[in-house]
């Protein structure tokens, strides 16, 4: 028999859940990747600025119905905001690993916390915007090749 695990942090007096500190994190990455303001978001989606602050720092937990309509805004499909949870953030929720744990289950991944993780930074969010940026297929095309190529050469 699998035994349900209650998670340890939901939200009270120890801070926000791991997974909600996520989700808010995959839509700030998700939002400054397509270059939208919190304010553009917020008035898509019909809530304040200051609530999509709440969600993006986990302060406040992201309804079902409102995750849907990030996504739809954001042009990402829900498991997106789920995506690289890593082993830590499970670790965190639940105070160690279920023993049915397995790498890769649910996306969750081996990285550490998000603020170690290279899409995160600024440098990486504002290479993918000028890189849709280039109008011309072959341009663009050319540039992919040539940052791949140099990524193999040091490898």
């Amino acid at each position: 028999m699998i035994e349900r695990r209650i998670p340890k942090n939901v939200v009270t007096e120890n801070g926000p859940d791991p997974i909600d500190v996520h989700v808010g994190q995959r839509i700030r990455l998700r939002r400054n990747l397509v270059g939208m303001t919190q304010e553009q978001l917020a008035s898509s989606v019909g809530v304040t600025f200051q609530q999509i602050q709440k969600y993006e720092r986990g302060f406040n937990r992201v309804s079902a119905s409102r995750l849907y309509d990030i996504g739809n805004v954001l042009s990402v499909p829900i498991s997106f905001f789920f995506q690289d949870v890593s082993a830590q953030v499970a670790e965190e929720r639940y105070g160690s690993l279920p023993e049915t744990f397995e790498p890769g289950t649910a996306h969750l991944a081996e990285e550490d916390g998000f603020e170690e993780d290279p899409l995160s930074r600024t440098e990486t969010l504002e290479l993918v915007r000028n890189y849709w940026k280039i109008r011309n297929d072959k341009a663009r095309a050319q540039v992919y090749a040539l940052v791949k190529a140099m990524a193999q050469s040091e490898s």
